[in-house]
C-alpha cells in the first residue's frame, strides 16, 4: 500500500484584527444600546432624588404615595401617607416624584405670622389651597 498520511494546511497568518474585529464591534453595540442609556437613566433619576423637597408627592419603591413632609438629611426623608402617619424612607427609594410644590419661603410666612393680615390672601396661597382640596378629593 502506497498511502501517504495527509495532514492539513495550516491557515494562512491572518491579522489578528480581523478575527477581533467582530468582538470589538459587538461590544461597541452593546455600549451604545444597553449601557449609554441606561447610564443616563441613573443620572436622571439621580438629579430628580436630589430635587425632592418639603411638599412633594412622591411615590415609593414599596407603591407608597406620599407627601414629602421634612427632609432629614441628605440621604432620608419624612413622608406622610395619612392624617397623623409619618414614615422615614430613605431617599434613593423614591422611585417617582408625582407633583413638584413651590419653593416654601421660610420668610414670608414669618412675615404673615409676624404683623400679616388674617383676612387677606394672595392668589397664590388660594390656587395652592385650591389644588390641595381637588387632591384630597380624588
Amino acid at each position: 500500500m502506497y498511502v501517504e498520511p495527509v495532514f492539513a494546511q495550516a491557515a494562512g497568518g491572518g491579522d489578528i484584527l480581523t478575527s477581533l474585529l467582530p468582538l470589538i464591534l459587538i461590544f461597541v453595540v452593546f455600549y451604545f444600546l444597553l449601557i449609554r442609556p441606561q447610564q443616563k437613566k441613573v443620572k436622571q433619576h439621580k438629579a430628580m432624588i436630589d430635587a425632592v423637597r418639603r411638599g412633594d408627592r412622591v411615590v415609593t419603591a414599596g407603591g407608597l404615595v406620599g407627601t414629602v413632609s421634612k427632609v432629614v438629611d441628605e440621604a432620608e426623608v419624612e413622608v406622610t401617607i395619612a392624617p397623623e402617619v409619618k414614615v422615614r424612607v430613605i431617599r434613593s427609594m423614591i422611585q417617582d416624584v408625582r407633583s413638584k410644590s413651590e419653593p416654601v419661603s421660610d420668610q414670608s410666612s414669618a412675615s404673615k405670622a409676624k404683623g400679616g393680615k388674617k383676612g387677606s390672601k394672595t392668589k397664590e396661597t388660594e390656587a395652592a389651597n385650591d389644588s390641595e382640596s381637588a387632591d384630597s378629593k380624588s
